[in-house]
């Protein structure tokens, strides 16, 4: 840190990315990224705009947004489309949370949400998790503030149903709800819909994961067309270029290729089903997952040694530290090969102890 930077942020704890490392070839199951290419289509939509890349990208993305509006049955004033789902998130945060409104969110769930209060100075409150990792929605009943809920949750792959959500949302129609869907492809209930009802509640979602396109950087909120002016406020305050031409092309090519979206989300539960019961029958614990990952400990094992060990033997899989989960790790669902040599892995370290 320089002597130059401005006190605020003097105390600012960055979100921890996961580790891209370069030093080895590593079966990565540490990020969330699809074991997938994108689809076909929008390779084929993106090679034709790469001689165009002198000219800016359409800040009004007519294309894509009219694409996502008739791929999800609303009006394109209702949507937004940004550079991946954390930066609508954070224009959330700058655009719905105040002192009068402080940001409320899980204390087991996506890192982002402290970085983002911190960042724009929001104050936040802490809503703990129950004993066995759900969100209590009642829990959140009755405080002041807006709500920030993943929905399924990360790290822990666990889903809430729709109704739970309505529940939320209809209980103080004063406040807002936003509820991050960037796992809901992988068999949650999308509460896409409720935005038609409720004009309260803002859904965020990502191209990143089912889509197969982390490295496009693409993500969208739906919610009524008021908070949807609101965000499009900050995005042409900040950069009303924000989404390169080839990733819009890609959006599109890709909301043309359903039978290869549907394709790989399919084979990607089917893997997770399969790798969460291998792991189970060698005696580890793990929540019910409807992400694209797997949030599993052992008895007999620490979550750093698992970890660290995985490592070594070229796997990569997220750890955390913080107490209630660090004895857990988050392992990402890759191809059915990858999912074979890892479980192979742990038999082959610790088949002394399982």
């Amino acid at each position: 840190m320089s002597k130059y930077l401005t006190k605020k942020y003097g105390t600012l704890l960055p979100y921890t990315p996961g580790e891209q490392p370069k030093e080895r070839s590593y079966i990565k199951l540490n990020t969330n990224e699809s074991p997938y290419p994108p689809s076909p289509k929008a390779i084929e939509y993106a090679t034709r705009e790469v001689e165009r890349n002198m000219l800016y990208s359409d800040p009004e993305m007519r294309d894509l947004r009219a694409k996502m509006a008739e791929y999800y049955s609303v009006s394109e004033d209702s949507l937004i489309m940004t550079n991946g789902s954390d930066e609508v998130l954070n224009f959330a945060f700058m655009a719905f949370c105040d002192e009068e409104r402080p940001a409320l969110f899980a204390d087991i769930t996506y890192g982002f949400y402290r970085v983002f209060s911190e960042l724009n100075s929001i104050p936040y409150e802490i809503i703990p998790l129950r004993e066995d990792f759900s969100i209590a929605t009642e829990d959140y009943k009755g405080r002041r503030g807006t709500v920030i809920i993943a929905n399924p949750n990360a790290p822990t792959g666990i889903a809430l149903p729709l109704e739970k959500i309505r529940e939320l949302v209809s209980e103080d129609e004063s406040r807002i709800v936003i509820v991050d869907e960037a796992y809901v492809d992988f068999g949650a209930q999308s509460a896409v819909a409720l935005t038609k009802e409720y004009k309260n509640l803002l859904v965020t979602g990502t191209f990143s994961k089912s889509r197969s396109m982390a490295g496009a950087r693409l993500g969208f909120a739906i919610g009524d067309s008021a908070l949807i002016s609101d965000l499009h406020r900050l995005r042409y305050s900040t950069n009303p270029y924000n989404v390169n031409r080839m990733t819009l092309a890609m959006g599109v090519g890709s909301l043309c290729d359903e039978e290869y979206f549907k394709s790989n989300c399919k084979s990607i539960i089917g893997t997770r089903e399969k790798t969460a019961a291998a792991l189970r029958a060698l005696g580890f614990s793990t929540t019910a997952s409807s992400a694209n990952f797997i949030f599993a400990k052992h008895e007999k094992i620490s979550g750093e040694e698992l970890y660290l060990k995985l490592k070594e033997n070229g796997i990569l899989v997220r750890h955390f530290t913080q107490e209630r989960i660090k004895d857990y790790n988050r392992i990402t669902v890759g191809n059915p090969e990858e999912m074979q040599i890892l479980i192979d892995k742990i038999k082959e370290i610790w088949g002394d102890i399982l």
